[in-house]
């Protein structure tokens, strides 16, 4: 057997392109799409305001039942009528939501997306909300909840996400919400949810080949009945980083491991430093050849993996590192850490480290938007974050274009170690006085 010592170089991004962006108004609405001749499969997407960011305070996790609840039939047919339907057209319906957009989309063979959309539409806009349905749909995601939340990661998740934004602020709760936040939306909750910002027009986006497409005619049919004007968007959030550590501390007794999440809050995913700070925090801790995952896990084996990048949402962003260690570690692995972002801001990265960044996140492009699926995905992008309608097309000579300063500069403004938050769940029994001793912040229990 013979051992490689050597990492091997990265390999030229492979070229692609992004098909042109249609954009047009119809019936009140909003239409993008994108022409692929040829493609005998077709996607339709309608996007509407009406995201977690929505909610109001103490009823997080409502977009989450009002998504299950939309599955349950419409006006016009029981779900049993409904899933036939759709079945009929080889086809089911997908729901989902994040922070800041709801979307109901379908995809089928070109000539079957007429019927497609006037289906999805029409568990949009016209669902049946029976109370009875409601109300077992809130109960089951309450105990999917349970389950998740007796998990280690979501309580640290939490708590750093409150620490950074506030627990007064809707950025500050789980998206998802937890079980208690579940189990107080009531059926007159997710009626005016739906009356509010599911009914608006919103946008369709289309994906497939256009010649056999007729996109007013299909807008006709998204909005038809649907009123209420854009909603308007926030400003995006300021970045305020503290000028010192802090560790809160998740008690979970009896833990054979800790459950590490590193934060500060950072900017919306529109920022103009998007692609260095990607750059960045791929060198960092975005990659299995990172800084952070050759230390923790190659060089001191802490850990089978540790990841870092910036998550960003239309309004506001966090950087986090997310691992998990042996509890007999947990402070030194932390030193570590907090020691390799520091080193990252202070220094920069190196021209080779950028090299595998850049052909690594360029050449994933030709893979992760080739299908009408991904390319619909890259639309919504677009739509929810108003970015330009070249983005997609330019995004792959942006990153193989970044410059080591530029990338270098990006860490020094975006990476804040002394701003860190540091959330430790684990058997605080064990770990508390050797985090204290670490002098890396303030220790602070959450139970107290």
């Amino acid at each position: 057997m013979t051992l490689i010592t050597e990492r091997p170089v990265p390999g030229e991004a492979r070229a692609y392109r992004f098909p042109e962006v249609i954009r047009r108004s119809v019936a009140g609405g909003e239409v993008v799409a994108a022409h692929l001749p040829g493609h005998n499969l077709a996607v339709a997407v309608l996007i509407v305001e009406g995201g977690a960011e929505r909610e109001p305070l103490g009823r997080e996790g409502l977009v989450g039942v009002v998504a299950k609840a939309l599955e349950e039939g419409t006006t016009r047919r029981d779900a049993g009528a409904y899933a036939l339907a759709l079945e009929g057209l080889g086809t089911e319906l997908g729901i989902s939501a994040d922070w800041d957009a709801f979307q109901v989309s379908v995809q089928v063979p070109v000539d079957r997306l007429p019927a497609a959309v006037e289906l999805m539409t029409e568990a949009l806009r016209a669902p049946r909300l029976d109370p009875a349905d409601i109300t077992r749909v809130r109960d089951d995601e309450v105990t999917a909840l349970r389950m998740y939340w007796a998990n280690p990661g979501p309580r640290a998740d939490a708590a750093l996400r409150a620490d950074l934004f506030g627990p007064a602020q809707r950025a500050g709760r789980p998206m998802d919400g937890d079980p208690e936040s579940v189990a107080e939306v009531t059926v007159d909750d997710v009626t005016a949810f739906h009356a509010d910002w599911l009914t608006r027009p919103g946008t369709l986006l289309v994906v497939g080949d256009l010649d056999r497409v007729d996109l007013d005619a299909l807008a006709t049919v998204a909005f038809a009945g649907a009123d209420g004007g854009a909603a308007p968007v926030g400003e995006p959030l300021a970045v305020r980083v503290p000028d010192r550590r802090r560790i809160l501390l998740v008690d979970r007794p009896g833990s054979v491991q800790s459950t590490l999440r590193l934060g500060h809050v950072a900017p919306h995913r529109a920022h103009p430093d998007y692609v260095p700070m990607t750059l960045a925090a791929t060198v960092l801790g975005g990659a299995f050849t990172s800084r952070l995952n050759h230390l923790i896990r190659e060089v001191r084996g802490y850990t089978y993996g540790i990841r870092s990048d910036f998550g960003q949402s239309r309004r506001f962003g966090r950087f986090v590192v997310s691992a998990g260690v042996q509890t007999a570690v947990t402070a030194p692995a932390l030193v570590d850490a907090v020691g390799e972002i520091a080193r990252t801001r202070e220094g920069g990265v190196t021209e080779a480290e950028l090299e595998v960044a850049r052909s690594w996140r360029a050449g994933q492009l030709s893979v992760e938007l080739q299908t009408p699926r991904a390319i619909a995905n890259a639309l919504g992008t677009l739509v929810v974050h108003g970015l330009p309608d070249d983005y997609h097309a330019t995004l792959r000579d942006r990153l193989l274009s970044a410059t080591e300063p530029e990338v270098s500069a990006a860490a020094a403004t975006h990476l804040h170690p002394q701003g860190l938050t540091l959330v430790v769940e684990g058997d605080v029994a064990l770990i508390r006085d050797e985090l204290v001793a670490s002098g890396l912040g303030e220790v602070i229990d959450t139970a107290n």
